[in-house]
């Protein structure tokens, strides 16, 4: 039996050394150290030895064990480096060659615009309406009626809105006012709250106006609210959104669901107030326009006029965006021209 071990050891130390990879070394591993090896198998047969040759069969066997997993271990770690030596020089990297060029999308200026406006209205302690009170597609009844706007009002033409084949009288929306009716509606004073979103209006397109472009709508009503806080609410606005430098003028207006009303302009960032083609020659341009809501659009969502005020305000997405780049051109906001969206 030792002259079995012998051979054994002979044979698995000539099979280490020849194997070339990594497979090759489990399979010398497998044939002789495993349970179902050959070593293991004459192991097996020790319980028919006398107690001496046990002890001398046994303790050889087990050196020839351990001089196998030895020569097994020693041997892997050479073929571990050369296989791994093999794969680094495949797979090498020249890392002086450029890199592929993989662009990578942006966020449009208008979102970025809208999201820096919410983001002030709800540090001063507005919340953003729910989107199911802010529909595109709207009725003429909320759109208008309920805002206090008389039957004859040339808005309702068709030359200013876009009437829908839906049913009679469902326009997609001209202004985002729609969803602070449905607010006050579902909501007992005191409300405080912002719509974003998109509007439509039968417009010709200019440099100017766009028949789509994005309105952010706010209102607030409670007890004893008064055009100062209008005034104080839209100021910071201004402030914080284009720095206490930029000049803003509030100037007398009229809205039908407002009373008084008031617009804010801005000075012209194109030509600081000298008049340009961008601000057709006045040296502002128009921001937001406000006021105190009218008690009868109070009356009509069921808020009594007598005990609650509120003022309102709206602001369109793509002027202010204008304004704060020095954009000369509303179209470019829906051109998707790449050199242009590039720079936000």
């Amino acid at each position: 039996m030792k002259e079995k071990l012998e051979l054994i050891l002979k044979n698995a130390l000539s099979e280490i050394n020849d194997a070339k990879s990594m497979q090759d070394l489990d399979e010398v591993k497998l044939k002789y150290l495993s349970r179902k090896g050959e070593l293991n198998s004459i192991k097996k047969n020790l319980k028919d030895l006398s107690d001496e040759d046990k002890r001398i069969v046994g303790a050889f066997a087990n050196n020839v064990y351990n001089q196998l997993d030895e020569q097994i271990s020693t041997k892997g770690e050479e073929l571990y480096k050369v296989e791994l030596n093999k794969k680094l020089e495949a797979e090498k990297i020249d890392i002086t060659l450029p890199s592929d060029f993989r662009p990578q999308g942006k966020v449009h200026p208008l979102t970025q615009t809208v999201n820096e406006i919410v983001e002030i209205f709800q540090g001063l302690g507005f919340t953003v309406m729910p989107s199911e009170y802010s529909p595109e597609v709207e009725t003429e009844y909320i759109n208008f009626d309920m805002l206090n706007f008389p039957p004859d009002h040339p808005a309702k033409d068709m030359q200013d809105t876009f009437y829908t084949k839906v049913a009679p009288n469902v326009i997609l929306r001209s202004q985002t006012s729609g969803a602070q009716i449905r607010q006050m509606l579902n909501q007992n004073p005191p409300v405080r709250v912002i719509s974003p979103g998109r509007v439509y209006r039968c417009e010709s397109v200019s440099a100017r106006k766009n028949n789509l472009f994005h309105q952010i709508e706010g209102l607030l009503v409670d007890k004893d609210i008064t055009f100062g806080d209008l005034k104080g609410i839209l100021n910071e606005f201004v402030r914080i959104y284009f720095g206490s430098a930029r000049p803003t003028r509030f100037r007398a207006s009229y809205f039908p669901f407002t009373e008084p009303s008031a617009e804010v302009d801005v000075q012209c960032i194109m030509c600081g107030g000298k008049g340009c083609r961008t601000c057709s020659g006045t040296g502002w341009l128009e921001v937001l326009g406000s006021g105190m809501v009218h008690a009868n659009v109070l009356r009509n969502v069921g808020i009594d006029p007598e005990v609650y005020s509120g003022f309102a305000f709206g602001m369109g997405v793509e002027r202010l965006t204008m304004l704060k780049y020095a954009i000369n051109d509303i179209r470019l906001f829906f051109n998707n021209d790449t050199r242009f969206l590039k720079q936000f």
